[in-house]
């Protein structure tokens, strides 16, 4: 899994009405960090999946979008174990 592969997956949800604006936001500010060219990739990492942590305990997010989100935070972090 490459990291753009990980920006279609969000996008998915970013696209996806039915998922509150608010979310919809930090699904934005994750991509924003995990495209950021000028850190290090673990911080980039650090950054989104901890971004995507606080989006999936929100209780308006609905249940498949949590496990879209679960799904990303799995592929980044075994990203950051491969590196």
């Amino acid at each position: 899994m490459n990291m753009s592969e990980i920006n279609k997956l969000l996008d998915e949800i970013n696209e996806d009405r039915t998922v509150p604006r608010n979310i919809r936001n930090l699904i934005l500010e994750t991509k924003r960090h995990l495209n950021n060219e000028k850190e290090d990739m673990a911080v980039r990492i650090n950054s989104a999946v901890s971004i995507l942590d606080e989006v999936s305990n929100d209780p308006n997010i609905p249940t498949y979008t949590r496990t879209q989100i679960w799904n990303i935070v799995s592929l980044l972090e075994v990203m950051q174990n491969n590196r």
